[in-house]
């Protein structure tokens, strides 16, 4: 499966921002899809997952402002970034795994195999 992760760019704080993750393969609606982020000081922190039956999770950090989506008939997902705060600066990447279970999604980076190359949102104050 390749990924490819886009939408990035540079707002300020408090705007919008939405994420893309498209995925080739014949795997992507048994999958389920993370989205990470990290700065160069940090590990790579779990945003928000979308389970293969549609079930939400997020990082308390954005939780009411972040809202993943997937479209199984694009092959995509989508993080939809609201009220963005300049510790929302980071490269986003986005990463899948065939599903262990229809709620299951992980929210280590261990826990999956297949990483888009990342894409750089910067919030500026």
């Amino acid at each position: 499966v390749q990924l490819q992760a886009f939408g990035g760019g540079l707002v300020q704080a408090g705007g919008s921002l939405r994420l893309s993750c498209a995925a080739s393969g014949r795997t992507f609606s048994n999958s389920a899809v993370a989205w990470f982020r990290q700065t160069p000081d940090k590990e790579r922190d779990f945003v928000a997952g979308i389970s293969r039956s549609g079930g939400t999770y997020y990082s308390d950090s954005v939780k009411g402002r972040f809202a993943i989506s997937r479209d199984n008939a694009k092959n995509t997902v989508y993080l939809q970034m609201n009220g963005l705060k300049p510790e929302d600066t980071a490269v986003y990447y986005c990463a899948l795994r065939p599903a262990l279970g229809a709620s299951w999604v992980g929210v280590t980076p261990r826990d999956y195999g297949d990483w888009g190359q990342g894409t750089l949102v910067t919030v500026s104050s």
